[in-house]
């Protein structure tokens, strides 16, 4: 199982810190997370920075909020990140639910699903012709991840997807993989998606935990709930975590890091070695 680092969006100046880092302990993957109304670095631009900051590391967007950018564009800076990061790229999306950035994007809310349809459609299009450029590293552009919990959005991985990026906790993540799984055989499509989970974590010292708590609970305020997604922080528990990940067929579990101290990356390592 291929283990990977999601960033912390608190200050964008450290993100290369941790993208260095993070290559040189041999995780597999640095993902970034998108929001508009939103104090946090715009993902494609970030990974970008982070492409020519690093050499071998695997860049992702966790998720990208398809429906706020216009095909075209988006068609294009997917295929130069791609190109330019030798093929690194790859591109985690999804629908997004936060109506505010919905709002500041001029897009319908309610059309979201239908948007991305048409947009993954559309972005394997433009990658396979010759009217917009450049052409991208990876024949047919980046692998596809798709972020999903509702079953029409599960059904979307088989129809558009390499993989599922699924961010739901361990107890209940089987029964949206097993749909995922089951809609993949009914399209006739070959082999396997890839599976990607993600957990929250934080370690150190107790200010860094606090920090990453409280980071946590801004980025899910709109939910109107207070628990949601508590950051696993002790050692013996994120052991354990990965090795349940690993038995449940994982292809690679993300750990997602609020908390803005690099030296997690290094405390994550000697964890999961």
């Amino acid at each position: 199982m291929d283990l990977g680092l999601g960033l912390p969006i608190s200050d964008a100046g450290r993100l290369v810190d941790w993208a260095r880092r993070a290559e040189a302990l041999n995780f597999d993957t640095i993902g970034l997370l998108d929001r508009l109304v939103y104090d946090n670095p715009e993902p494609l631009v970030a990974l970008s920075v982070l492409a020519g900051a690093t050499s071998r590391i695997r860049l992702q967007t966790e998720v990208l909020l398809g429906p706020l950018r216009a095909t075209p564009l988006l068609a294009k800076q997917v295929a130069t990140l791609d190109r330019m990061s030798g093929g690194r790229f790859v591109l985690g999306i999804g629908v997004g639910g936060r109506e505010d950035d919905f709002a500041a994007a001029g897009v319908p809310l309610t059309a979201r699903g239908r948007l991305l349809d048409e947009q993954l459609a559309g972005l394997r299009d433009i990658w396979a012709g010759e009217y917009i450029g450049p052409r991208p590293s990876t024949p047919g552009g980046p692998k596809i991840l798709i972020g999903a919990f509702a079953p029409v959005a599960l059904r979307r991985v088989a129809r558009h997807g390499d993989g599922f990026l699924c961010a739901a906790p361990l107890r209940w993540a089987g029964p949206l993989v097993r749909t995922v799984q089951d809609e993949w055989a009914a399209v006739g499509r070959s082999g396997s998606p890839r599976l990607v989970c993600q957990v929250n974590v934080a370690v150190g010292s107790a200010e860094t935990v606090e920090r990453a708590r409280r980071a946590i609970g801004g980025y899910y305020a709109f939910t109107g709930r207070t628990d949601w997604g508590e950051p696993l922080s002790d050692p013996a528990q994120i052991t354990d975590v990965v090795a349940a990940y690993r038995d449940f067929g994982a292809d690679e579990l993300i750990m997602y890091c609020y908390g803005d101290d690099p030296a997690q990356v290094d405390e994550l390592y000697e964890l999961t070695k």
